[in-house]
């Protein structure tokens, strides 16, 4: 293989697995151990931890596209993906799956035996993700429960024990993934509809859809607000959670299931940005404040 292929390739599987959007679970994850080490973690455990997360979703990442395949093929929306256009082959993601899978494990091996003995498990919740749509409306909700893992898992890394802090952090993770991925699924409300796929918007509806996202965040909000007593936080942490606030009332009011691009920005480049002020705000909080 050239070095031109290899780049080639490189960047067809991170655009795959959505590799940017990373930004959505990793900074609730670095709280999570600078919450769990009471500063920052050894380099150890910050550089296992990643590659534990890094393997983790983009192997569940992949694993969702292969089983998806058809339906994206399918999907107007969706067919200009990378296995309905045969950008990649289903043998190469398959391959690509199996190695994240393997990495995950063994990152998760060389932090404590807590991690070593729950990574299968993850490999598990994290894979029945891509069918969970075929029977069931929770969906969004389990998508949003698996990549709760990661700031659970963080704590997990660093302490190798059960709290209730990184439990909250993940409910947080868990409703606002569910919340903007019921945004972003209702922009196929009819082709679910029609290909007998579950989700909220289409089984409830668009406006009952939306109204759920709302709950759905505001709860979030409430739980974040939460820890800032539970843990002593200061007035730095709250200006954070009132322009993440913003930034989600910014999101529900510019949601148009026509418009993708604008779509886009709702479901995915604005939360981007969430998650973003939030860990910045709270690790100025937690280093210069607290």
């Amino acid at each position: 293989m050239t070095r031109q292929t290899f780049f080639h390739k490189t960047k067809q599987f991170s655009e795959l697995v959505m590799f940017s959007h990373t930004l959505f679970s990793l900074p609730f994850a670095i709280i999570s151990m600078v919450w769990a080490a009471g500063g920052w973690p050894s380099a150890w455990v910050m550089i296992w931890g990643l590659i534990a997360l890094i393997g983790a979703r983009n192997g569940a990442n992949a694993f969702n596209r292969l089983a998806d395949r058809k339906y994206d093929a399918q999907n107007p929306r969706t067919a200009d993906r990378h296995l309905p256009q045969r950008l990649l082959q289903t043998r190469e993601v398959t391959i690509f799956v199996i190695i994240n899978y393997v990495i995950f494990i063994c990152a998760a091996s060389m932090l404590n035996p807590l991690c070593m003995i729950l990574s299968p498990v993850a490999i598990v919740l994290i894979t029945v993700y891509s069918y969970t749509k075929r029977f069931t409306w929770l969906s969004h909700l389990y998508l949003g429960f698996v990549i709760a893992s990661a700031p659970i898992g963080a704590w997990f890394a660093v302490t190798g024990q059960f709290a209730f802090t990184p439990f909250v952090l993940g409910t947080v993770v868990m409703l606002w993934i569910a919340g903007f991925d019921i945004i972003y699924g209702t922009q196929d409300i009819e082709f679910d509809r029609s290909h007998g796929l579950w989700s909220i918007p289409s089984f409830f509806g668009l406006k009952t859809a939306l109204w759920m996202a709302k709950g759905m965040h505001l709860v979030m909000m409430l739980l974040l607000l939460s820890l800032y007593y539970v843990r002593g936080l200061s007035w730095i942490y709250l200006i954070g959670l009132g322009i993440a606030a913003i930034l989600l009332m910014t999101e529900h009011g510019i949601i148009r299931p026509s418009n993708t691009k604008l779509m886009k920005v709702a479901s995915y480049n604005l939360n981007q940005v969430i998650s973003m002020v939030i860990v910045f705000f709270t690790l100025i909080d937690f280093f210069f404040v607290g």
